[in-house]
């Protein structure tokens, strides 16, 4: 690949993942699968310098930012990023650079808090505003009422200054987090992914009651600026921060060679998994003031201080068990079982051993001793077998013949790794259906959790979906047994059932969980057939004609309506009064009907799961990138990669204005 292609390739992935892990708090890679894609178009960029532009990712802050978390506020100062760095000799060179510039300078090394970047602004000793980073440049959001209710953050300073304004991160204990998804599971909402996500999510709430209940917590790493008094060092204005009762990074050290850097590098790597929350990385920054001012910054990254990141964490466990489940499909996975470790803040015992392929090319057996690590410091994962380890005796697993939930005798499914168990009465599986019938994208019966679904399958008062509408005939020998609780809590789980019968049909089609059919499809057929009687009678040639619905799919839905105990499940709802049609919604229409929006950048007026509501209402379709299909690409500030896609392949571009106009000159 020619320099400029891949250089044009890389500029177009970064900014995307910028996005994910910036705005949409949701990232798809791992920081160190962005920091070799940023590495390789840095030496890129070296090699050939005529390719740089002013909007490259390396000239540039990550994020944008979001007018739907606040108002938008002008920076006092840059909330700038650091430069990364991963070896040793980074590290030195780093060093080495400072010494030679500055007489005997100092270095602070102090954690590096994974978390999401605020900016607290007080005046005459009163918090005045708190503002995330955004863009970095010039404009963050501002998200006072939210930094009133964090309980690190003082509304008064105990010895006011004129103005103070100093930085820090907004993040989440391990624990605090796991009170949070375990009340989001219990609520039947998806859970967070990690806690620097749950975090960034919950700092940018419109509810700041929301933001109270899940405890964040902050730490100060820099004073920005400040009025009627001054700090010669780094470690003075610490101090006075401490005075005050801002907590500040902990366990900072103050070093004055590349031996005592290092050394501290080394014992904060050591012990990370001991702490209550998530780093990635520590911090090597110049401490007197004077040093950082004279050497100043790239438009990017201060040059006084760099973020040491730590290779991936390994550690060796004993597999003592393979544990093996089954699946709302009847697919059947296996789960190592190993001595517990600590691993990026967190103790780990299980990892997936996902199929019978995987575990032959592991040659992994009970009794083996493995290397685990975290996928993107959030999933554990098994990488290797250590046979040099393996003691007499041990073989390599191989997964059971039968079902180990109902003893029906496995099958493979052609073209695939997966066994499966073929009975539709497996109670496993029934569980798993249940859970997915009732879950958010589907019949969104809130409250009813997974513990409540496993004891009632047990217990045999749910053999299928239809038997949820039935509960209520149960409801005293429910109280007495106290499966669900006691009277207040089984009435009011009945009641949610009972409000899920008026809930939209293409709702009821998602729960079925046919396979391929997910909640975008199911809105896609029931739009086109109306009703839940159509569609058990439409054949795979009247199915196809639906938009987006491929032969596979509708193979799928022909042959779950043409099951005898679908069917006669089918007329159990019907008889229970579960709505079998569509909704139309109000002020629909086919205006947009054969065309496809993609959305991109911060709307003005609206977000965009509104703006992607008015497309689907009025008949378009909304999809997550550009390509020839599309119609239309709806842009709002900071557009980034997918406004120059667009541009490059003649796609219109829409404004907010103009889509308005446009649905209302369509009329």
């Amino acid at each position: 690949m020619k320099p400029l292609e891949r250089y044009e390739e890389l500029v177009k992935l970064i900014n995307y993942h910028n996005m994910r892990y910036y705005d949409q708090d949701n990232p798809e890679i791992t920081d160190r699968e962005y920091d070799g894609l940023m590495a390789e178009l840095k030496k890129l960029e070296e090699e050939n310098p005529q390719l740089v532009t002013p909007d490259s990712p390396t000239q540039k802050v990550g994020g944008s930012a979001k007018r739907e978390a606040g108002v938008l506020v002008r920076h006092n100062v840059p909330m700038l990023s650091l430069q990364d760095v991963f070896s040793k000799e980074e590290v030195c060179e780093f060093v080495q650079n400072m010494q030679e510039q500055f007489s005997e300078p100092e270095f602070v090394v102090e954690y590096k808090i994974d978390g999401l970047s605020m900016v607290l602004r007080y005046e005459e000793g009163g918090l005045k505003l708190a503002e995330t980073r955004g863009d970095g440049i010039t404009y963050g959001e501002d998200v006072t009422a939210n930094a009133k209710v964090i309980r690190d953050v003082k509304k008064k300073l105990k010895n006011p200054v004129s103005y103070l304004e100093i930085r820090g991160e907004v993040y989440m204990t391990n624990e605090d987090f796991e009170k949070v998804n375990s009340r989001q599971e219990l609520e039947g909402k998806k859970p967070f992914a990690n806690p620097r996500n749950c975090a960034a999510g919950t700092l940018r709430q419109l509810d700041t009651s929301v933001t109270k209940e899940r405890g964040l917590s902050m730490f100060i790493f820099n004073v920005q600026q400040v009025r009627g008094a001054e700090f010669e060092t780094h470690t003075q204005g610490y101090e006075y921060l401490k005075k005050q009762g801002i907590p500040v990074i902990e366990d900072y050290r103050v070093c004055r060679d590349m031996d005592e850097v290092w050394e501290a590098i080394c014992a904060f790597g050591e012990n990370r998994g001991n702490l209550p929350y998530d780093i990635d990385g520590v911090v090597v920054k110049l401490n007197r003031i004077a040093d950082r001012e004279q050497i100043g910054a790239t438009s990017k990254v201060p040059r006084w201080a760099v973020a040491y990141k730590y290779p991936p964490e390994e550690k060796i466990a004993k597999i003592l068990d393979i544990e093996v489940s089954v699946g709302r499909t009847g697919r059947i996975t296996p789960t190592a079982v190993f001595e517990p470790v600590r691993l990026c803040g967190t103790t780990v015992s299980r990892a997936t051993l996902h199929n019978q392929d995987f575990i032959d090319q592991l040659d992994v057996g009970i009794g083996d001793y493995v290397k685990v690590y975290k996928s993107g410091e959030i999933i554990p994962k098994i990488k290797e077998v250590l046979k040099d380890r393996r003691e007499a005796g041990v073989v390599r697993y191989q997964l059971p013949q039968v079902c180990p939930v109902c003893g029906t005798k496995t099958v493979r499914e052609k073209d695939t790794t997966d066994m499966k168990c073929p009975s539709v009465s497996c109670p496993a599986q029934v569980e798993r259906r249940i859970i997915n019938f009732v879950g958010r994208d589907a019949m969104d019966m809130k409250g009813f959790g997974n513990v409540y679904i496993e004891e009632l399958v047990r217990r045999g008062y749910i053999r299928d979906i239809a038997d949820i509408f039935v509960l209520k005939e149960h409801r005293q020998e429910l109280i007495e047994e106290g499966i669900i609780g006691k009277e207040k809590n089984t009435d009011k789980l009945l009641e949610v059932i009972e409000k899920a019968k008026q809930r939209d049909a293409y709702q009821l089609l998602t729960g079925f969980g046919i396979p391929n059919v997910g909640k975008a499809a199911a809105k896609a057929v029931m739009k086109q057939f109306g009703t839940m009687e159509r569609v058990a009678e439409a054949s795979v040639e009247e199915l196809t004609e639906v938009p987006d619905i491929g032969e596979v799919s509708a193979g799928c839905i022909r042959s779950f309506f043409a099951d005898a105990s679908n069917r006669e499940m089918l007329g159990r709802l019907k008889k229970e009064g579960v709505n079998m049609e569509r909704i139309a919604q109000e002020g629909e229409s086919e205006r947009f009907a054969g065309m496809t929006f993609v959305i991109t950048g911060t709307l003005p007026g609206m977000d965009r799961k509104q703006a992607a509501e008015l497309i689907e209402k009025n008949g378009g379709k909304v999809s997550g990138s550009v390509s020839k299909k599309t119609t239309y690409l709806l842009a709002g500030d900071n557009a980034g990669s997918k406004l120059k896609k667009a541009n490059e392949l003649g796609v219109a571009v829409l404004s907010e204005a103009q889509l308005l106009e446009m649905a209302r000159a369509m009329e």
